[in-house]
């Protein structure tokens, strides 16, 4: 087994790990806390595929700004207690079953899958090529989920505000 691929399964353990924290944790605050290894996680495996701008794009948005939004929106809405109550009910045994037969089927799918390596050169990640990409083609893409991002904070401040 390679460096390379020992990385890449430590990274993937700590990224399911953390994502298992994220989901089952009963305090939404530690649930939040805990999506920053989840999205370093993937920042490793950007880095072992060779993009690296998109790792440090990965660091700088998502484990910095988006998770610190998320923690702002829970002490806006829960009043920083964090909060919730979890009750087990029915829904959560069906959806703990589907998930069991959907990763049954996808480990069916990747074994029974005939993997072909090198299949040709990863496209460039270059600044100046994702820079492109979002002002060209991307365009629309890219300020509509500025927008949805707009709204959903300003939605979280109108929840969150005391009625005088």
């Amino acid at each position: 087994m390679t460096g390379e691929a020992i990385a890449f399964y430590v990274l993937a353990a700590i990224t399911l790990a953390s994502g298992v924290v994220v989901v089952r944790s009963p305090n939404i605050v530690h649930s939040a806390v805990a999506l920053i290894p989840a999205f370093l996680g993937v920042t490793g495996v950007y880095i072992l595929l060779g993009a690296e701008f998109v790792a440090g794009i990965q660091v700088l948005i998502y484990a910095g700004a988006i998770t610190v939004l998320i923690l702002f929106v829970i002490m806006l809405t829960e009043g920083g207690t964090g909060l919730r109550l979890r009750q087990v009910n029915e829904q959560e045994t069906i959806g703990a079953m589907v998930a069991g037969v959907i990763a049954a089927l996808l480990v069916v799918g990747i074994t029974r899958t005939g993997w072909h390596a090198g299949m040709g050169a990863l496209p460039a990640y270059t600044p100046g090529a994702i820079g492109q990409s979002f002002l060209g083609p991307n365009l629309l893409v890219f300020e509509g989920t500025s927008i949805v991002l707009l709204v959903s904070l300003i939605g979280a401040i109108i929840i969150a505000r005391k009625e005088e």
